[in-house]
């Protein structure tokens, strides 16, 4: 490993230690579970979270460095039981560059329930392009949840699945963009549950579903400053 690959996973393994205080902050986890993976761009390793440990331990000194057949190749602490369901999304999705699992509250009773969240609101149209469906029941430890999470969003706009019976696991470009999606799921869920107490939520019709998702992923938010002379 050279100096600079070296500093480079240093860097994504303070990353990786940061965001999981964006889980406890927006409340989407207790105690040690939950976790948060990044793949080392450019090798076939992964950072994940350590099994066990309590949220205010977690340095870059503490993330565990795995291949993407979840063997340990740097770190000093066991990975996270749910290594194997990480490491199968990298290897079957390589557009994906986070993973996050989360038990947050009201998604994960939808996922007890076994029922997606039907797009009834314009910010799930803009961030999960439609519903957010529900992936198969899977024992933790092998790499069953993995293959159900890719069963579940292979070719789904949606970047959260509710695993039956489990919870929350969201994929994303990096794990910032995994985070942010657990993140919103919540938020969906919450508000949909709401709005099911007070009756029936109305429809937003496909083609708006549609629109709504294109202009948030393509036009909302800053854009690089165009580099062309004039």
């Amino acid at each position: 490993m050279t100096a600079d690959s070296g500093q480079q996973l240093w860097r994504l393994r303070e990353s990786v230690a940061r965001l999981h205080a964006e889980l406890t902050r927006y409340r989407l986890v207790a105690w040690t579970a939950g976790n948060v993976s990044a793949r080392v761009p450019g090798r076939d390793l992964m950072v994940i979270k350590p099994s066990g440990v309590d949220y205010d331990d977690l340095s870059a000194a503490t993330m565990v460095v795995c291949d993407l057949d979840g063997n340990v190749v740097e770190g000093d602490l066991s990975p996270s039981s749910d290594t194997a369901a990480h490491a199968y999304v990298y290897r079957a999705m390589p557009e994906v560059g986070g993973v996050v699992h989360t038990h947050s509250p009201y998604a994960t009773a939808w996922a007890a329930r076994g029922e997606p969240i039907a797009c009834h609101l314009t910010a799930q149209a803009d961030e999960f392009g439609g519903e957010i469906p529900i992936g198969p029941f899977a024992l933790i430890g092998g790499d069953d949840i993995g293959k159900g999470i890719v069963e579940t969003l292979s070719g789904h706009r949606s970047p959260a699945v509710l695993m039956r019976n489990h919870g929350v696991f969201t994929i994303g470009r990096d794990a910032r963009a995994a985070v942010k999606a657990a993140v919103l799921c919540e938020d969906v869920a919450r508000t949909a549950h709401l709005a099911r107490t007070l009756g029936d939520p109305a429809p937003i019709a496909p083609a708006d579903v549609d629109a709504l998702y294109d202009r948030y992923q393509n036009v909302y938010g800053q854009r690089p400053a165009s580099t062309a002379g004039p």
